[in-house]
């Protein structure tokens, strides 16, 4: 009796305490009531207090998930994972198919990962049944480290209009702003295995509470990316971390030709949201020619959102000085944008050095096919250029090649490379960044960069 009373009193204690700050809890720590299991056929059940999800072999992802959904709100959090072979996630703002995955039912909507395996991705978004990934662990290097396998980890994600944050035992992870959910379920994953050794894995959820509007925001500390998916905007975060948007939307202020003062005549169009250089049958810097930048830049981070054509070729160069004078092309960095399947130039130079995200002619990207978005959908590309001269390009988020600007396998790449009669190719202290003509249609938005 005096345990039972003492129990009730804690109870009723954790709950007047998460009503006076606006917290709910979602699981009174006996039952599974207020949830439901949909898709797989994992094993979830309450275990001293915790929810207990073990995997099975032969099922596919499954979820337990709230029977309520939710808009605006902040959700807290202790999760553990025992092994580095697991994986599980939280869904917010998600939805269910029951016609989907072949009538096994299908949970879609954002997810904030947690993935104790080597690629280090816990609190990145991935956008389950739909999407793939919209924020990779890699964009935000210093909290890859955040999770720990073993223990327990307390998780926050907050929802608020269109932006979703992530943190990692108090450590800021992700930040995403995207509009296609406004409200949804939240669910507790159990991954699929695909190994019979692998069943019987376990995940532990508790201490599992929701703050609804009003929302108590945590700040994050400036300087993280943020994937933002709204065309040619900027949150006040971005802002205020340093961002500024290379293009508008709806003008070419700040760019003008190669080699011109003013902005091509034609060549180029610019409306609609996108800055579009137009086809000339694959002539290089033939019909508008490249544009650049007003400003030049020493260190910086740069992203770019662009759309190809069939067979479509062109590039972002950096470091453009403009001081070769040569024809075509200006003289550049470049990082390569191109349709790898239709486009030659993809099997030209070595070893695969001319193809999407490369360093043009000097650096293959290290890329894997489910990161690159089919034709007629966006792609994300960014540069990012050090103090110290180490340079990393990413594609849709994940790092797919680094180098050292002016080191001695630089230069040697040089030597090598077509560009190897521009002395000190590559070094300038500083320089413009330029969109390429090369002939073919491609369009590009969502340029914003930030100087380090």
């Amino acid at each position: 009796m005096k345990k039972t009373f003492l129990a009730l009193i804690v109870i009723s204690s954790t709950a007047s305490v998460y009503a006076q700050t606006g917290w709910t809890s979602l699981f009174d720590g006996k039952t599974l009531n207020g949830w439901k299991r949909l898709a797989g056929t994992a094993d979830y059940k309450v275990e001293n207090g915790v929810i207990v999800g073990t995997t099975v072999f032969g099922s596919g992802n499954t979820f337990l998930v709230t029977e309520k959904e939710y808009g605006d709100f902040a959700l807290e959090l202790d999760i553990k994972i025992d092994d580095t072979t697991a994986n599980s996630g939280v869904q917010v703002r998600s939805h269910y198919n029951p016609a989907g995955h072949e009538g096994k039912g299908l949970v879609y909507g954002c997810q904030m990962e947690i993935d104790p395996s080597s690629r280090h991705w816990s609190g990145g978004i991935y956008d389950e049944g739909r999407r793939d990934w919209l924020y990779p662990g890699s964009l935000n290097p210093a909290a890859q480290s955040a999770l720990k396998v073993g223990g327990y980890n307390h998780i926050r994600v907050e929802c608020i209009g269109h932006e979703m944050k992530t943190w990692i035992n108090n450590i800021p992870v992700a930040y995403l702003v995207d509009t296609m959910d406004q409200k949804g379920f939240i669910g507790l994953q159990v991954h699929a295995v695909g190994k019979q050794e692998l069943s019987g894995e376990k995940v532990y959820f508790k201490n599992i509470r929701i703050q609804t509007a009003p929302v108590k925001s945590v700040a994050f500390p400036p300087g993280i990316y943020v994937v933002n998916n709204i065309p040619n905007t900027l949150v006040n975060y971005e802002k205020n971390s340093g961002w500024k948007l290379l293009f508008d939307g709806h003008s070419s202020k700040g760019w003008v030709g190669a080699y011109k003062k003013t902005f091509p005549e034609k060549g180029w169009v610019v409306g609609d949201g996108v800055m579009k250089v137009l086809s000339s049958e694959g002539k290089e810097s033939t019909n508008g020619g490249d544009i650049v930048t007003t400003d030049e830049y020493k260190t910086f981070d740069i992203s770019f959102d662009f759309l190809l054509t069939p067979g479509a070729n062109s590039g972002v160069k950096y470091f453009v000085t403009l001081s070769e004078n040569n024809s075509g092309s200006a003289i550049g960095l470049e990082y390569q944008v191109l349709d790898d399947t239709l486009h030659p130039d993809a099997k030209l130079g070595r070893e695969g050095n001319r193809t999407m995200a490369s360093l043009y002619d000097l650096i293959k990207a290290n890329k894997q096919k489910r990161f690159i978005h089919p034709m007629g959908k966006w792609n994300t590309g960014r540069i990012v250029v050090y103090p110290n001269n180490h340079v990393e390009h990413y594609l849709n988020g994940v790092k797919v090649l680094e180098y050292e600007r002016g080191s001695q396998a630089f230069r040697d790449l040089v030597a090598i490379s077509k560009y190897k009669v521009w002395k000190n190719f590559g070094e300038a202290p500083q320089g413009h960044i330029l969109l390429q003509d090369h002939g073919n249609e491609v369009s590009f938005r969502s340029i914003k960069i930030r100087t380090l």
